[in-house]
């Protein structure tokens, strides 16, 4: 028998064992709750990458119990409505008020009849009418934990300039950092008028660095992998590319010197595109990358759930930290990227072309 039939046969007999194990182990999750199964994980995973109205920090899956707290939910629906999240029972329960019943499901508040009852679209989702929902997240608690974080930090560096040349304590871990931002990125790509955005570059670099370490924390934090939370940082940095763009920025977008007219009108309508695009890239690279990692960990140690073995286990356990110490070098990376590509885009709104002709295409002789 050639050697490729002898692996194929033993690839094939692999892939038996590990659908019978697989089958047997979502029977018994039917039975004792635990998450071994791939449908399990799935769900696990899931509830780890969205946002919740509870601060949860650990779960027994065999109890059906949760520990942590509840957190305040704010929802408009005719009015203000304001109570705790655990009321719902993590989605178990309705809530009643005013005559009106919410169901919390997939993280997500619905209004539903006595009964609770979802009703699905074609396309599977939710049809059911939904509240306009201020309600203060996992996501939003850890946002304004780093706020007040970086508030005290950078209070307490300003603080040791006062007193003293040289920082200490803390803040001697800041000042490279700080240093590194101001010399390697907002100099090179803004230019003389660097000051002007530093304290917006300070903010955005260590806000998406600090929450992308919190991602890799056991508290289920997923903020910058929140692709509402990374359009919000972007349109922060378009508006502010916009709003500092000088005339010869919106001459460049509208009415490209040194070409034919006609080719003028052909590039207006691309580069408007070109300005729109380049928050929509900022957004795509922090959520994708954030997301990425946290799906790639997560289905690793749901792998060593499912498997159960000594030889799987390790093996998928050494996996898993190789891949978390990437991740804590890629939480550096995209705050870096995101900032250096900031910087980048601000340079380009506030360069001066004083020293170029008034049109790129006059005083070049023709040979």
């Amino acid at each position: 028998m050639r050697k490729e039939n002898i692996f194929k046969i033993l690839l094939a007999g692999l892939f038996v064992l590990v659908s019978l194990n697989l089958n047997a182990k979502e029977a018994e999750e039917e039975t004792t709750g635990k998450i071994d199964t791939k449908t399990g994980v799935k769900e696990f995973l899931g509830h780890h990458l969205k946002d919740s109205h509870y601060f949860t920090f650990f779960s027994d899956g065999e109890k059906g119990e949760h520990y942590g707290f509840p957190l305040p939910v704010i929802i408009w629906d005719g009015g203000l409505k304001v109570f705790l999240a655990s009321k719902f029972h993590h989605g178990e329960e309705l809530v009643e008020l005013d005559g009106n019943y919410y169901k919390l499901y997939h993280s997500k508040i619905y209004k539903t009849g006595a009964e609770g009852i979802i009703e699905y679209g074609e396309n599977g989702f939710p049809t059911n009418e939904k509240p306009l929902d201020f309600s203060i997240t996992k996501n939003v608690i850890a946002m304004i934990t780093v706020a007040i974080l970086m508030f005290l930090m950078f209070w307490a560096l300003a603080k040791n300039y006062q007193k003293r040349s040289i920082p200490k304590g803390f803040s001697r871990v800041l000042e490279p950092l700080v240093i590194y931002v101001r010399d390697d990125i907002a100099k090179p790509n803004i230019g003389p008028r660097y000051k002007k955005y530093m304290s917006f570059l300070l903010t955005v670099f260590f806000f998406i660095l600090i929450l992308n370490l919190l991602g890799l924390t056991p508290f289920g934090i997923n903020v910058t992998g929140n692709i509402a939370i990374t359009l919000g940082l972007a349109l922060v940095t378009f508006i502010i590319v916009q709003f500092s763009g000088n005339k010869h920025y919106w001459k460049h977008i509208f009415w490209m010197p040194g070409v034919p007219v006609p080719m003028k009108i052909i590039l207006m309508p691309i580069e408007v595109l070109g300005m729109l695009t380049k928050p929509f890239a900022l957004m795509i690279r922090l959520f994708a990358n954030m997301m990425a990692g946290h799906v790639v960990v997560m289905s690793l140690l749901g792998l060593i759930f499912i498997f159960q073995n000594w030889i799987a286990s390790p093996a998928f356990f050494g996996f898993t930290l190789f891949i978390s110490l990437i991740e804590l070098l890629v939480a550096f990376l995209q705050a870096y990227i995101f900032t250096l590509l900031s910087a980048l885009y601000i340079g380009m709104a506030v360069e001066e072309h004083e020293d170029h002709p008034k049109d790129h295409g006059e005083d070049i002789p023709v040979i």
